[in-house]
């Protein structure tokens, strides 16, 4: 560039980037930020002073006031938010600091340059009491600003504006622009190609299986490929070692141009553009074969190829950011950045500084360690298939070393691949160099990723946050009693119970369940029978080869050992707690998952639903199951001595009444009365935990009623109506009756008084003869309306609560206290635990790694830690 900048009014900024305003003192700079930009985005010197000083214009604060200025920008950029500086910054010294910072954190620095006439900033000065510094001040100054106007893109910023007049300044216009990498708004689907390296037969037959039509011109070249539906996204290394780079680069550049295809730069295309441009580049890795190419290619079809390959952006980050694209990967603080560090990074990857015995760089392993939200799909270093790891994908499946080229479905995450015709290029390294990965085992997962004050993004509810000393106390848990945490894929959340009755001697009834959801506006509700029994979580495996192959758990013995001594105490499955603890030991559990298995095959739900395995949510029967201790020691010792002393003591008040002085006897009766009363509700507490209990032997007499199907391999299933999940629960109830129950159920609309009124007499018979009461649901499942919409709400019967709140809470006056309870907290803690229980399915469904799944799973347990009356 020779000269001055042209002056201009209308100014680009883009959205993320460092705005560093140059000008004079009294060139209208602060002004010009309070027109132009948010009040949050601007850090003043004069502010900073005064931030240390208390005094805007004690330059002696000047070095502490920068100090501030350029720590609180840092945090800014780091955030990924735009940030102006305003200052005079005339010096270039100043100006360097500047963009180093923006280069520290990957953002583009952009300098908007106000300079007017020295004699009107002089005459704006002398207005201001706080300007009271000579003349020679502002011409230093402005002779600064005219040293420095020339240079300031040789000093690295990458636009620069300037404006010199009034007028100029009065019609400026600042619109902020998207960063070429920035495509967020593109959702797809997509279909994200590895590396080509030239294979144009391979990469036709590739598109034609993604369901792409191919284009050709009269020569018979194909020049384009569409689908009617989806859009390709190659990862880049198109060019070198194949037998046809012109053929590739015609057919990608013509998906490109026509909108059909976006594609990153590659390592070999920023190779290849510099070989186009003229400069001096080695000549290896398949360049030479490339440059032969297309050098019997017409000149019109190289400019256009040098031009293409210049053009290309080092990464796109797509979907709200959700998936990233980049040659070599990307970590999370560089997505979505611009500098020549992260270009660098997205062409050629993390290296060690280091070779191996082949010359050949050895790369740092950025996606064992990777933890972004964003899935990273990249190609650049072959592997010999694409396998997930951390939610990252590499796509270079070596197809120009005879290996296969790849693609993958986005958001669907299913591979397609074609095999290579045969052995193009020889590699420095025999390819496959490594052994085929397998399932990463458990010591990936980081307590980095569970522990401290955490909030948690799931598409249910934005945020959800953990505390510190909750996601301990769930570290301490799961660390000491939960099940192996390769099976741990889901925690149930936990219920809230309706809001409170004001009926006599009712504390629950189904009428303020219906009022909520009707207030919600849910008028479709499913109410299901509330099995006491302990919540279980399920996941059944269909063969014995599903845990190592999809879980990566060890394999069965029978798998293992040719001819095993005795039956094979290894489960195909796992049934767990509330907490994440096994219910069984190994021998049990397997007799277990195997009857359910046998159930779900005879139900042909494996075959229905393409899975290997399945995960029900579920209640286990009996209560005593589980809570043995906990009956045996707590329910029984109450009834008992209930039992043994309060008749007794009735029986002895009845006889001291009929021998009372005169005015004692109605005293006595009274308390002889209420002692009755204590004593009939002792026997109802009594009753009402044993209708619960009942011995158990290995399987007999253990029931298990599945309610909900929550997942199976690719697939959630939130979204289906409860009725379906139970006609699945009736599916295998049917195929083993004597272990699986049924659910009892009654559709519900909640605007018809006389649905209401049904179903209120039909929870009246399940708790008069013994049930512990129903659940009440929106009948559609997961329901949203201004925000997420209770699950279920349960409403129990009058007797089974005395199991919760005690023998005696039906008397009057404990009634009339526990009326006073709240539940708003318990209803926030279920609809969080709710939102992370679908999220980890989700993640589940998406096959994202263990650690993204646990981050949900650790957190329910973590929110069970809250202070919330456990009664409720």
């Amino acid at each position: 560039m020779t000269g001055a900048p042209a002056p201009t009014s209308k100014l680009t900024v883009p959205e993320l980037s460092l705005v560093v305003l140059v000008g004079v003192t009294g060139s209208g700079k602060s002004a010009f930020a309070r027109t132009h930009f948010k009040p949050t985005e601007v850090i003043s010197s004069d502010f900073c002073r005064g931030l240390v000083a208390d005094d805007e214009n004690d330059q002696s604060a000047t070095p502490a006031a920068f100090e501030l200025l350029h720590y609180i920008a840092g945090k800014r950029l780091a955030g990924g938010r735009l940030t102006v500086v305003d200052a005079t910054n005339v010096q270039p010294e100043a100006r360097r600091e500047l963009v180093a910072l923006a280069r520290e954190h990957d953002v583009l620095p952009v300098a908007i340059v106000l300079d007017l006439p020295e004699k009107l900033c002089a005459e704006r000065n002398a207005g201001r009491e706080d300007r009271d510094f000579g003349p020679h001040v502002l011409r230093r100054q402005h002779d600064q600003l005219r040293r420095g106007l020339k240079g300031l893109r040789r000093e690295g910023f990458r636009a620069v504006h300037v404006l010199r007049r009034p007028e100029e300044v009065a019609a400026a216009t600042v619109t902020r622009t998207k960063l070429f990498n920035d495509l967020r708004h593109e959702t797809g689907p997509f279909d994200v190609i590895g590396d080509v390296h030239g294979c144009r037969t391979e990469l036709e037959q590739l598109l034609t299986a993604l369901g792409y039509e191919l284009e050709r011109d009269g020569a018979g070249r194909t020049t384009g490929a569409r689908h009617q539906d989806r859009r390709a996204i190659f990862v880049g290394d198109l060019v070198d070692r194949g037998p046809d780079t012109p053929g590739v680069l015609r057919l990608v550049m013509g998906m490109v141009k026509a909108g059909a295809a976006l594609c990153v730069a590659g390592n070999h295309e920023a190779k290849l553009a510099k070989a186009l441009a003229g400069r001096n580049v080695r000549l290896n890795h398949g360049l030479p074969e490339t440059m032969e190419q297309l050098a019997g290619q017409p000149e019109a079809f190289r400019t256009e190829v040098a031009r293409f390959v210049d053009g290309l952006i080092s990464h796109y980050v797509l979907d709200g950011g959700g998936l990233v694209v980049a040659h070599a990967g990307l970590i999370e603080r560089y997505q979505g950045r611009a500098s020549g560090q992260v270009r660098e990074f997205c062409l050629y990857g993390q290296t060690t500084g280091e070779t191996d015995e082949y010359g050949l760089p050895i790369r740092y392993p950025w996606a064992q360690e990777y933890r972004g939200r964003a899935m990273v799909v990249y190609g650049h270093t072959p592997v010999p298939r694409a396998e997930w790891l951390n939610n990252t994908l590499c796509l270079d499946t070596g197809c120009v070393f005879g290996g296969r080229l790849t693609a993958l479905n986005y958001p669907e995450r299913t591979l397609v691949h074609v095999p290579a015709a045969r052995v193009y290029y020889t590699p420095a390294r025999p390819f496959p160099w490594v052994s085929e990965p397998g399932r990463r085992e458990p010591d990936v997962l980081d307590i980095g990723d569970v522990s401290g004050s955490r909030v948690i993004e799931t598409g249910y509810l934005p945020r959800v946050g953990v505390r510190e000393a909750h996601a301990a106390a769930a570290l301490e848990v799961m660390s000491r009693f939960a099940i192996d945490p390769r099976w741990l894929l889901y925690l149930p959340p936990t219920m809230s119970p309706v809001a409170t009755s004001q009926r006599p001697g009712t504390l629950e009834h189904p009428e303020q369940a219906f009022a909520a959801y009707r207030a919600d506006g849910v008028t479709s509700v499913l109410c299901e029978e509330k099995h006491m029994g302990s919540r279980a979580v399920l996941l059944v495996c269909r063969s014995p080869d599903v845990p190592p192959a999809r879980f990566g758990l060890p394999a069965p013995a029978s798998a293992l050992d040719a001819a095993p001594a005795g039956p094979d105490p290894t489960p195909c499955g796992a049934i767990w707690t509330r907490t994440g603890r096994p219910f069984f030991p190994p021998a049990l559990t397997a007799s277990l998952i195997d009857r359910v298995r046998a159930a779900a095959e005879k139900a042909g739900l494996f075959a229905e639903l393409s899975t290997s395995w399945l995960l029900f949510d579920a209640e286990l029967l009996p209560w005593n199951l589980k809570a043995g201790p906990l009956v045996r020691d707590q329910y029984a010792t109450v009834g008992a001595a209930a039992a043994a002393s309060l008749p007794a003591a009735a029986a002895v008040l009845e006889q001291a009444s009929a021998r009372a002085l005169p005015g004692d006897g109605a005293r006595l009766d009274a308390l002889a009365a209420r002692t009755r009363a204590r004593a009939a509700n002792a026997a109802a507490f009594t009753a009402a935990y044993l209708r619960y209990c009942w011995p158990t032997e290995e399987l007999t007499g253990v029931r298990v009623a599945p309610f909900q199907l929550l997942a199976s391999e690719g697939a959630v299933y939130h979204e289906h109506k409860h009725l379906w999940h139970l006609d699945v629960a009736d599916r295998l109830a049917a195929a083993d009756p004597e272990l699986i129950a049924t659910t009892r159920r009654l559709a519900v609309q909640t605007d018809d008084p006389a649905s209401a009124a049904a179903a209120t007499q039909w929870w009246q018979h399940l708790t008069e003869a013994g049930g512990e009461g129903m659940v009440v649901k929106p009948a559609a499942n997961l329901t949203r309306g201004d925000g997420l919409v209770q699950p279920g709400l349960k409403v129990r019967g009058r007797e089974y609560l005395r199991i919760i709140y005690g023998p005696d809470y039906t008397e009057p006056a404990h009634l009339n206290r526990l009326r006073q309870r709240a539940v708003g907290h318990k209803r926030s803690l279920a609809l969080r635990e709710y939102a992370l229980g679908l999220e980890a399915l989700d993640r589940v469904a998406r096959s994202e790694p263990l650690w993204r799944i646990h981050e949900c799973v650790f957190a329910v347990l973590a929110l069970e830690s809250e202070p919330v009356d456990p009664r409720l």
